[in-house]
């Protein structure tokens, strides 16, 4: 089991302690007050944990507190990890990041795109450009998710099962077959959509790697990195270091959602690579200090630093941020002054973003509130795990940001 613990004092590494405790007194008022259950903190910079702190309950209803082995539905996190499996290939020549996805999934030939009408009667047209590996990657694919409520096609997906999930019993290769019979939202490479385009990429990983996704996964990442509390669903031997999810109660408080969160006590039929992980704070730890070193941990390479580089840049048509090229939805980061690149958003323009932070940091999070970052410039990494749904109803991920980058002070 990876373990995370506190290695450096934070004057050692250029934080200002006194100012490091702002981080944990903020977030404590979120649990007192009723708004969280509990959370896991994590900042490291050079390499070096200064600052590690839980609080709270895992499961409210239990009265389980937060532990340094408490299992989180990171959903959205898984995001990063399968686009990492993704150029692990295309370093090995498995694929290429221009070719079409229609070379793995033949259902993705001939796209069409939505041009107007009804979502029980859609006007489509023959996509313009053929969807490919770099689409996928970008979210940049025309491809869209149900649950956002924001066009036609979201609603069309939704009529077919697929809102936070898919049709039960469905799997990875029929989910993807499914999603190739929805027109897209726009031509592939000329907008941004947060979307299913990672669960299709995992997908991808399997043809071209010749595994299924959860093997590829365990076997390419999540050994080399010892991550070995990662998976696509927690046994009934973890099930008593697994946290409870939760929503806000419009009456006060928090209402437990064990509709939902109980999926991941089932074997996955579904290999979700855009959402389906459970993993620890002590294992992502080890993923971000892998991208953090540049795709290497404990002699464990997995990337390149130039790939991780390369991920790391901006891919948005034109160098744009998402503000100006992005459909106004959710997603779990802001738009102003923030790019995309290969599986993460990265900060193109502190300024415009109006967060004290670096040029190049990369992060995403997860839709039960999860976040993580990785600051190139200032060698800092921060996680934070909680379970509530969805990321979009407190702003945890501004606060966190100000509080660590306050701390520093060399």
């Amino acid at each position: 089991m990876a373990q995370i613990k506190v290695d450096a004092e934070p004057g050692e590494v250029g934080f200002d302690a006194d100012r490091l405790g702002r981080i944990d007194s903020h977030f404590r008022r979120y649990v007192d007050d009723g708004r969280l259950p509990g959370w896991t903190i994590a900042v490291a910079r050079r390499g070096r944990v200064a600052h590690l702190a839980h609080y709270g309950l895992a499961d409210v209803e239990a009265g389980r507190p937060v532990a340094d082995d408490t299992l989180w539905r990171i959903y959205s996190m898984s995001k990063p990890v399968t686009s990492v499996a993704a150029m692990m290939l295309y370093e090995r020549g498995a694929l290429e990041l221009t070719d079409p996805v229609s070379r793995y999934i033949p259902a993705f030939a001939d796209m069409r795109v939505y041009r107007g009408g009804s979502a029980a009667n859609p006007g489509t047209v023959p996509a313009t450009e053929p969807m490919r590996v770099w689409h996928l990657l970008s979210h940049t694919s025309g491809l869209t998710y149900g649950f956002h409520h924001a066009h036609p096609v979201d609603e069309m997906y939704r009529a077919k099962g697929f809102e936070f999930g898919v049709p039960r019993g469905m799997d990875l290769e029929g989910a993807c077959d499914a999603f190739a019979q929805f027109p897209l939202v726009f031509d592939p490479g000329t907008e941004w959509n947060y979307s299913v385009a990672t669960d299709v990429l995992g997908r991808v990983v399997e043809v071209a790697s010749g595994k299924t996704l959860d093997a590829f996964i365990a076997e390419e990442i999540l050994g080399p990195l010892d991550m070995t509390d990662t998976a696509f669903s927690v046994g009934e031997t973890d099930l008593d270091r697994l946290a409870a999810l939760y929503v806000r109660n419009p009456a006060g408080g928090l209402r437990r959602y064990d509709a939902m969160g109980d999926a991941v006590t089932r074997p996955a039929t579904y290999l979700s690579g855009g959402g389906g992980l459970v993993s620890t704070a002590a294992d992502y730890h080890r993923f971000t200090q892998m991208l953090a070193r540049g795709g290497e941990l404990d002699g464990a390479r997995l990337l390149s630093p130039r790939t991780v580089a390369y991920m790391a840049r901006n891919h948005l048509p034109g160098g744009h941020d998402l503000a100006a090229i992005g459909r106004p939805i959710f997603a779990e980061s802001s738009f102003q002054g923030v790019g995309f690149g290969l599986g993460f958003s990265v900060v193109l323009d502190p300024a415009a973003g109006k967060g004290v932070t670096s040029a190049g940091e990369y992060a995403w999070g997860g839709l039960a509130s999860t976040a993580f970052w990785v600051d190139p410039v200032e060698e800092i990494t921060a996680l934070f795990f909680t379970q509530l749904l969805p990321s979009s109803t407190y702003p945890i991920r501004p606060q966190l940001r100000a509080l660590v980058n306050q701390a520093v002070v060399d």
